[in-house]
């Protein structure tokens, strides 16, 4: 009876042992394009302009219960303005954001994020830390993202608040041009996203 009880007792230990250093998989969920939407917003002196941006590529990792990390890419040259009802000036503006007053859409046709870090809070959010890089500089940034699951498709949502400043774009920006009166535009925008992302592949 001891011996089979001795027996019982080192089978759970071994159970419990197993259980407690089981690698979790990763899983790799791809970026659907069509079905994700990235909405900006910049602010001026008495208005604001609004408008959209096209993931060109992306993939988050998920082990279960969080993410663990991720990479999207930014079609710089897809900018467009949603609030400006003229044509003329809509093209005026859009031509203007893509110049080098702002993202050099040319020279620097994408952007990019690299999440570095990842802190599960409460009611599916998690803060979010990574690397991005617009017109060829990276920054750290940080902002609290909600991620839901759902069978095999993740989304994501999240507002990140970008200072534009630190980028090298700072056409008419108070803090380094002066008299600009109302034609000032506010050094930070943001960046409403909503990611959808379908289940790819186990990392092993």
């Amino acid at each position: 009876m001891k011996k089979n009880m001795k027996s019982l007792s080192l089978a759970l230990l071994i159970s419990l042992f197993a259980v407690a250093f089981t690698v979790v998989k990763d899983t790799t969920y791809t970026v659907n394009q069509q079905q994700s939407k990235l909405t900006w917003i910049g602010r001026k002196v008495g208005g604001e302009h609004t408008g959209t941006i096209q993931l060109s590529n992306g993939k988050i990792n998920w082990n279960g219960k969080s993410l663990t990390g991720g990479t999207f890419e930014v079609d710089m040259s897809s900018i467009t303005n949603t609030d400006v009802t003229d044509k003329e000036y809509n093209q005026k503006l859009v031509s203007h954001l893509k110049s080098d007053d702002f993202f050099s859409t040319d020279k620097y046709p994408k952007a990019r994020f690299v999440i570095t870090k990842v802190t599960p809070l409460a009611n599916s959010q998690s803060q979010i830390k990574g690397k991005l890089t617009i017109k060829g500089i990276t920054k750290e940034v940080e902002f609290p993202a909600t991620i839901q699951a759902s069978g095999s498709q993740l989304t994501a949502r999240a507002k990140v608040v970008v200072d534009r400043t630190l980028y090298n774009i700072r056409y008419g920006s108070g803090s380094f041009f002066d008299n600009l009166g109302d034609k000032a535009i506010n050094n930070e925008f943001e960046l409403n996203v909503v990611l959808v992302a379908n289940k790819a592949e186990v990392i092993n």
